[in-house]
Formats: structure tokens, C-alpha cells, sequence
């Protein structure tokens, strides 16, 4: 459960992937983010960012998951071997490196898809993210069982 006073972020901000790999944050994002943040291969192949906050939380729950054998040491791995640490530029915009570029499936001078989701902000190729909205707008209508449905 979140706590009071938690950044959440949300809404779907289409921008440009420029040649070197930056991507603006929108606005609403820059303040919440801080003068650093962290970038990670995210759950369905998207470019995961967070806040300080955010990421130190989300590693220790990893640790602790590995620690109680939930989690394996590989995944423990790759996602720390993927973590970036990146500063907003003047104009909001933070670097994506190839490597997460190519585990996002999203190439430079490309339009990308920014998405708030609550505790994070993810990074896609704009097809990809079309796919997985389709299925969480299946979900949220009933037409399909999500994890907290299956049994």
C-alpha cells in the first residue's frame, strides 16, 4: 500500500525519442522525479523509471525476495545489471541507453509512449503499449482474468 504523501503518476504523454536516446518527461512528471532517477528493464518490456524512493524500495523488496527464495539470484542479476542512474537535463529529458532501448524494442528518432502507472513511469514502443492497454482495458471490463482473478 502506498503511503500518504506518495508520488503518483499517471496519464499517457506521447513523445520523441531524439538521436542520441533522450526522451523529455512531461511536466507533471519533472518535479516528482527529483535531480535523479533510476532506469530499469521493466515487467513486459518496457523502460521502467523511478524515483529515488521508489527504487530503494523496490530493491530492497528484491533482496528480501531473493533472500526468502521468491526471487531468483539470475532475475536479481539482470535488474540490477540494468539500473541506470540518470539526471533530467535542463529541458526534462533523461538518456535511455541502448541496452534499455533494446530490451524496450524502441529505436532513436522514434516516438515513444510515457506512461504513468501509479508508483512508476514506464517507457514504450507505442505499438507495444497499444497491445498491453487492450488487454488491461479487457481486464478492467471482465472480458478477461487477471492474476488477482485466476485460481
Amino acid at each position: 500500500m502506498a503511503e500518504s504523501g506518495t508520488t503518483v503518476f499517471t496519464g499517457v504523454h506521447e513523445r520523441q525519442l531524439d538521436e542520441r536516446g533522450r526522451v523529455a518527461l512531461p511536466s507533471s512528471f519533472r518535479s516528482s522525479i527529483g535531480e535523479h532517477c533510476y532506469l530499469t528493464f521493466g515487467e513486459d518490456a518496457c523502460v521502467k523509471v523511478l524515483s529515488e524512493s521508489a527504487f530503494r524500495t523496490e530493491a530492497e523488496k528484491m533482496i528480501d525476495d531473493v533472500n526468502a527464495g521468491r526471487v531468483s539470484r539470475s532475475r536479481q542479476r539482470a535488474y540490477a545489471s540494468s539500473v541506470l542512474t540518470v539526471s533530467p537535463d535542463k529541458q526534462g529529458r533523461i538518456l535511455l541507453d541502448a541496452k534499455l532501448r533494446d530490451y524496450a524494442g524502441i529505436d532513436v528518432n522514434q516516438p515513444v509512449v510515457v506512461v504513468g502507472v501509479l508508483d512508476r513511469i514506464e517507457v514504450w514502443d507505442p505499438v507495444q503499449f497499444e497491445n498491453e492497454e487492450a488487454s488491461g482495458k479487457d481486464e478492467l471490463a471482465g472480458a478477461t482474468s487477471g492474476p488477482e482473478q485466476a485460481s
